[in-house]
């Protein structure tokens, strides 16, 4: 058996096609060898000798023979699916693909501000209608946004509002980092609400964890301007959608624009769907045609990294010497 460097397991993600991400690995690491497993058969032979394997998730069984592995490269961004404690326990590090996303999903966050800001949907609507009737706008400009979370996704929605002459909030963890908003403030209860208040524009973009699960609920719908708009480009459980479909039916706030659900998908008889002031795309914000490029750069540059001993890119779990 000759030995792989790296081994890109058969499921793919987000439609696209495995032989193109390892492909693309290959263009980068022209004297390595990168072999596409594309069968469970194939995947059991090649990951026993793989010092490093990427993929959604890797089989625990597979670990106990896999001597030479090195790193796991998760595809996605979360790995609450991964077995990081068998990984662990074999001493392989975890990478993941934190940050390949967040260019799109600003973009989406920016365009879903400024839907509303201008009322295109209303447009829209009257377009299918072939009703020419006029309607009034607003202005993005002057608007105080609100952006939870700055990790990449934060960060690459604060750079791109830059030049829209917007002023901007930022809370994260550790507000004594500063960042790349006008403001910076913590996750306690006071400061969030302090920001809410004054926001006519809020983008989630923090991970779901103990501490944002149902962040956004009565309490802070109620602090809300009625003419604010929550955009949610994170995860669906860090929103209380009972609360948002009360706020959005009573005009407590102007609207929502959702990439993402609790439940997830939505069922199609939720209420969500039927308000003219919630905008639902079916968590697409972070497709992208840069997808594999982006993501072969981190794993084919970690490559690098562990031959020279030195700290991964997007690492998540350290590798340990039995």
């Amino acid at each position: 058996m000759t030995e792989t460097d790296i081994v890109v397991l058969r499921e793919g993600t987000e439609g696209l096609s495995m032989e193109s991400y390892a492909d693309a690995l290959r263009e980068r690491l022209p004297d390595r060898t990168v072999t596409l497993a594309r069968t469970p058969k194939q995947e059991r032979e090649l990951v026993v000798d793989a010092r490093v394997v990427t993929g959604i998730t890797i089989d625990e069984d597979l670990l106990d023979r896999a001597d030479r592995l090195e790193l796991f490269a998760c595809t996605f961004a979360g790995t609450d699916h991964v077995p990081m404690d068998a990984l662990a326990d074999h001493g392989v590090a975890v990478t993941n693909a934190g940050g390949i996303h967040a260019p799109g999903i600003a973009e989406q966050a920016i365009g879903n501000m400024l839907v509303f800001a201008r009322r295109l949907h209303e447009g829209w609507r009257r377009k299918e209608r072939a009703e020419w009737r006029h309607f009034q706008s607003g202005e993005f400009t002057d608007s105080t946004v609100t952006i939870i979370g700055l990790g990449s996704i934060g960060q690459a929605v604060a750079q791109r509002l830059q030049g829209f002459e917007v002023e901007t909030i930022g809370i994260r963890y550790t507000p004594s980092k500063g960042g790349p908003t006008d403001e910076v403030a913590g996750f306690d209860s006071d400061a969030i609400h302090d920001a809410l208040s004054r926001s006519d524009y809020v983008v989630v973009a923090c991970p779901l964890n103990d501490l944002t699960r149902r962040l956004i609920g009565d309490a802070e719908f109620a602090t809300m301007p009625t003419d604010a708009v929550l955009v949610n480009a994170a995860r669906g459980g860090i929103v209380d959608t009972d609360a948002l479909v009360s706020a959005l039916r009573s005009n407590k706030i102007r609207g929502a624009a959702l990439d993402v659900t609790d439940p997830e998908p939505l069922p199609a008889d939720h209420p969500l769907w039927g308000l003219e002031n919630c905008l639902i795309t079916p968590h697409t914000g972070g497709h992208t045609p840069k997808h594999w490029d982006r993501l072969a750069d981190i794993v084919a540059g970690n490559l690098g990294r562990l031959d020279e001993g030195e700290e991964l890119e997007n690492q998540v779990l350290a590798a340990e010497s039995n």
